[in-house]
């Protein structure tokens, strides 16, 4: 989501020997089960949570050595689980339509994000303060943007193909032009831009009815038949750390991990995207409230499904329920 990093896949591990007893957790150092996870992208404020569970010592707790990896543009995560190089993935809700519709033995078992992040940014000064204002106008999308949340645009606002202009790296484009509309990320664009001396106005596709998850976490079914007591404890751990992380009141060593891995990665911007997340009810909102991180519900993912058959993204008489499981949700944890 738009920072810099060198790869570092050593081990990250944190917190003492002796481990807390807590239900189904493994209680010795010896019997440590790792658990290789991968996310989409160099390490930021999005993967908060996964950090917190790491330098806090949470897997640890749970009875889990997670060798916590960090993607890049040269990784897909999807493959690396397909491929069998990662036992979890960070990933997204059309990951898991693509299993339903093709068959795959793979599943979604946690959303991380109640919200997708994604946004589409103008400047203060152009007067743009609605999707609807947007149409007719030229629009910088990335590649994926045209297959996923694009499609819903078009179809609820009226856009069209026409108005696509492709997304080049970095934000001189948005900058030179003060009629811009640029596709970003909440947690990340509206601070770059700030920092370069623009007003940005934020306009954030699930607050306009782009219903989709996010930060998903998938798995294969096998591991799921064959070790779900280490499935739960995983998920269970992660639920704890990103509702620690989103507290912000003990994110130092998490941070300090996260730029360890990303050097490039500043405090500040850490700071703005824990806050951005909050503030937007990225992590913390719908159904998450009352089930605790990492809900889902099969209404939720009903209504996204039928969006994306409207839309003519996927067919009819997909069943999405093929592609994700609740069976590790939906415990409350982390709410008390």
């Amino acid at each position: 989501m738009g920072t810099k990093y060198r790869i570092d896949r050593r081990r990250l591990l944190a917190g003492g020997s002796a481990l807390v007893l807590v239900p189904g957790a493994r209680v010795s150092a010896q019997t440590l089960d790792k658990v290789v996870f991968q996310t989409d992208w160099r390490a930021q404020a999005e993967h908060g949570g996964y950090y917190q569970a790491v330098a806090g010592g949470i897997y640890r707790k749970y009875g889990i050595e997670c060798d916590l990896r960090q993607g890049g543009p040269q990784q897909n995560p999807a493959q690396m689980l397909v491929g069998g190089r990662a036992d979890m993935i960070m990933s997204n809700p059309f990951q898991a339509l693509n299993y339903a519709r093709d068959g795959m033995p793979f599943l979604c078992i946690a959303a991380i994000f109640q919200k997708d992040p994604v946004i589409l940014m103008t400047h203060e000064e152009a007067g743009i303060d609605s999707f609807e204002k947007m149409r007719g106008k030229p629009i910088s999308l990335s590649a994926a943007g045209r297959v996923t949340h694009w499609p819903f645009l078009r179809s609820r606002f009226g856009f069209d193909d026409a108005q696509i202009r492709p997304k080049t790296a970095g934000l001189q484009g948005y900058m030179a032009n003060r009629e811009a509309i640029w596709q970003g990320f909440v947690s990340s664009e509206p601070f770059s831009a700030m920092q370069a001396g623009a007003h940005p106005r934020v306009h954030l596709l699930a607050d306009a009815g782009y219903e989709a998850y996010n930060t998903t976490i998938d798995i294969s079914a096998k591991m799921v038949a064959e070790r779900r007591d280490l499935v739960q404890r995983f998920i269970d751990a992660t639920v704890e750390g990103w509702t620690e992380y989103m507290k912000g009141t003990d994110v130092a060593a998490a941070n300090a991990l996260i730029k360890q891995h990303n050097p490039e990665m500043p405090d500040d911007l850490l700071a703005y995207g824990l806050r951005a997340m909050n503030e937007r009810g990225i992590v913390r909102s719908n159904e998450a409230l009352t089930l605790g991180v990492g809900a889902m519900t099969h209404e939720r993912w009903d209504r996204f499904y039928g969006i994306m058959r409207e839309t003519g993204v996927y067919p009819a008489g997909l069943d999405p329920r093929r592609g994700y499981s609740l069976d590790f949700v939906n415990r409350r944890v982390g709410l008390g």
